[in-house]
């Protein structure tokens, strides 16, 4: 298939994967955990555990990817081992990805889950600059201010009344810090990746795919044994079993989105991906519209046609300039 076609299709894998992906995660994370407990006058009461293990959660979505992977490159019978010279830069890019992951679920217990949404939906920015300074990448004019008005777009649609907001939340604090170095975290993982791009023996995404997660999976172990969660997560999951089942099931929808993720960031680069992911969650609050009967107010109407216009012309223009690639290195 051609270039544009291959980009739809990665697109619209990376929307359905990671939909069904959010319903589990919500699954997992706010299910009700029932188990019986003895009270201190021999009554048993039944009381409802929280999911925070994580940590584990990370784990099972790395572990069950590499296999993913490892499984795409046998069947791909890649030979070649596009890993020479890149180990380093693998282990580098692996851990500012899950930094960026922590921070942003850390983020959660000082921010509501839409001041979230608002300041990741920036990732965009981060990642362009980087990719900029440390993957010496080089944009139009055109590229930057379009990225900026998805942006806008987005940050517009999701934002919350001030008439809405607690007069308790502080205007800036330590979730928002956190969001700040989750945004710096994305960048730099997406500068990391520009440059692997650029060597001489250019990973495939499934070799990107299989390594990133070969190294993510050795520091999120190294995580759960010095900090105790992984055998409290074996605890809870034999008086929950039916949370693996879950768990499986999320990682491997994560692992099917994540896969094209990946071949979008061999082919395309990191920056198109970040769009991407950044329009996927504008794209599934809008399909609540669609499906759901939500109505929308004028700034969220004025913001969706902000969005799909940027992204219109950003690919009529890349399509339709006189160089053939306007994403030249330097």
């Amino acid at each position: 298939m051609n270039s544009n076609t291959k980009f739809i299709f990665c697109a619209l894998g990376i929307f359905v994967s990671y939909f069904y992906f959010g319903i589990l995660q919500e699954k997992v994370t706010k299910g009700k955990y029932p188990v019986e407990v003895v009270q201190d006058d021999g009554t048993i009461t039944e009381v409802n555990e929280k999911f925070t293990f994580s940590l584990a959660l990370v784990f099972g979505q790395c572990f069950v990817s590499y296999l993913f992977a490892k499984g795409a490159v046998l069947i791909k019978g890649d030979p070649e081992d596009r890993s020479n010279g890149l180990t380093k830069l693998y282990g580098a890019t692996s851990l500012t990805y899950l930094l960026g992951m922590v921070c942003s679920n850390m983020a959660l217990q000082w921010v509501p889950y839409p001041t979230q949404v608002i300041g990741k939906s920036a990732k965009p920015i981060p990642v362009m600059l980087l990719g900029v300074l440390i993957g010496k990448k080089s944009y139009t004019l055109k590229k930057y201010f379009f990225v900026l008005l998805v942006v806008i777009g987005v940050v517009l649609f999701m934002y919350k009344d001030q008439a809405n907001i607690k007069s308790n939340e502080s205007s800036f604090g330590f979730g928002e810090l956190l969001l700040i170095m989750s945004l710096t975290m994305d960048g730099l993982t997406g500068g990391m990746q520009e440059v692997m791009r650029a060597k001489p023996a250019k990973p495939t995404g499934e070799q990107m795919m299989l390594n990133m997660n070969f190294w993510s999976c050795i520091y999120v172990v190294l995580a759960l044994v010095f900090t105790g969660d992984g055998l409290s997560f074996v605890a809870f999951a034999k008086r929950h079993p039916v949370v693996l089942f879950n768990i499986g099931m999320l990682s491997i929808a994560g692992a099917v989105g994540q896969h094209f993720i990946y071949i979008m960031v061999a082919q395309f680069g990191p920056l198109p991906v970040a769009i991407v992911t950044t329009t996927r969650k504008f794209v599934t609050v809008l399909a609540s519209v669609v499906f759901f009967g939500n109505t929308l107010i004028t700034r969220q109407w004025v913001a969706a046609m902000i969005v799909f216009g940027s992204l219109f012309l950003d690919a009529y223009y890349s399509k339709s300039g006189a160089r053939p690639d306007k994403e030249i290195k330097k």
